[in-house]
């Protein structure tokens, strides 16, 4: 049997570094701590990657996608051809990521973590699809099965794709990893895994994901139960990915790992993103050292998993597409940081006299 073993990650705090940063913000041309979230993200880069001049080189939206066999039992608005069909989407460049992506200069990359499709039918054997990389973890056109009747993924499979999102990073340029994802159905383990791992009643868990009535979201609230009773003695951050995620959750959790091993910064997108960082949390929890978090989604959950990890996002534009658009669109906040702690005078260097 595949296992896994978590990586082990060094604490980026460094004294020295993190004075010194603090240093240079402090005697910006302007008053002490004026620029707000902006220096303490500018901070937070600059030990991430190491250095008072942080550079963010070839950022690299991924985006995860998977099938869900709980969809069978009718908790998503929308059946799980959309989830091929978005991927066209992404792969053609018409979705909200890839004109984002496209907009601020972010390489967009699409995994195919277990879609049940075919995405290279009719094309010669090797041959393969700009933008697209097939890292299917069940086998040809297999999403993970129902998790109201067995676990989602075999722990063989949750290994493997955890080792597939570890690979799939390794072989990516860049210093920046930026979290998308498609899946019909991930809102739901996404609230499985929220539930389990945070101890909070599925019920405030769980939202109205692609744009369920209320009366379905009640049917998907008790749907869910069943599945968290089913699944009640599992407790393992590993098994319960195993038993409640989806094959692109858990690639996701693997990517995350080894960027933050690499230390890259991760910037998070929304719920279903989050929920993999919960997951690489609860694995190894100096993961958010790395993980910068882009918005707060208006998918019932992602306040509540954000407060359980103790952060706080960039934005709130009651955003609830997912696909990575929100890290997209706080991408340029970074980058400002950046900019200032590297080319913004001080008060020495511009001859601007300091407060009295």
């Amino acid at each position: 049997m595949m296992t896994f073993t978590v990586p082990d990650l060094t604490d980026i705090h460094d004294a020295a570094l993190g004075a010194q940063l603090q240093h240079i913000l402090d005697n910006k041309t302007k008053p002490l701590g004026s620029l707000g979230r902006l220096e303490a993200l500018a901070h937070q880069i600059g030990l991430i990657l190491g250095t008072e001049s942080p550079v963010l080189s070839a950022p690299q939206m991924v985006v995860f996608a998977a099938d869900h066999g709980l969809v069978a039992r009718g908790v998503s608005a929308y059946p799980s051809d959309v989830t091929w069909q978005m991927v066209e989407n992404f792969l053609a460049g018409g979705a909200a990521v890839s004109v984002l992506s496209r907009l601020h200069g972010i390489a967009l990359t699409v995994v195919d973590c277990g879609v049940r499709h075919d995405f290279l039918a009719g094309l010669p054997t090797g041959a393969q699809r700009p933008g697209l990389q097939v890292r299917k973890v069940a086998g040809a056109e297999q999403g993970s099965a129902d998790a109201s009747q067995q676990p989602a993924m075999t722990t063989g499979q949750c290994a493997a794709a955890l080792q597939q999102g570890q690979q799939l990073v390794q072989q990516l340029p860049g210093n920046v990893l930026l979290l998308g994802e498609m899946g019909i159905g991930n809102t739901s383990a996404a609230s499985l895994l929220l539930a389990r791992l945070a101890g909070i009643d599925i019920a405030a868990c769980t939202g109205a994901g692609t744009g369920l009535d209320a009366a379905a979201v009640v049917r998907k609230t008790q749907v869910l139960q069943e599945v968290l009773a089913y699944h009640a003695s599992v407790v393992q951050p590993l098994d319960v990915l195993a038993a409640l995620g989806g094959f692109e959750i858990a690639t996701m959790v693997g990517a995350v790992l080894e960027a933050a091993q690499q230390r890259r910064v991760v910037v998070v997108d929304g719920f279903i993103a989050s929920s993999a960082v919960l997951v690489a949390h609860a694995l190894q929890p100096r993961v958010l050292q790395r993980c910068v978090f882009a918005h707060r989604s208006g998918e019932r959950g992602h306040a509540l998993m954000l407060e359980h990890l103790g952060v706080q996002p960039l934005l709130d534009l009651q955003l609830r597409l997912g696909e990575g658009s929100g890290a997209a669109l706080a991408f340029p906040l970074l980058q400002s940081a950046c900019s200032i702690l590297r080319d913004m005078a001080s008060f020495a260097s511009a001859g601007v006299s300091e407060k009295a």
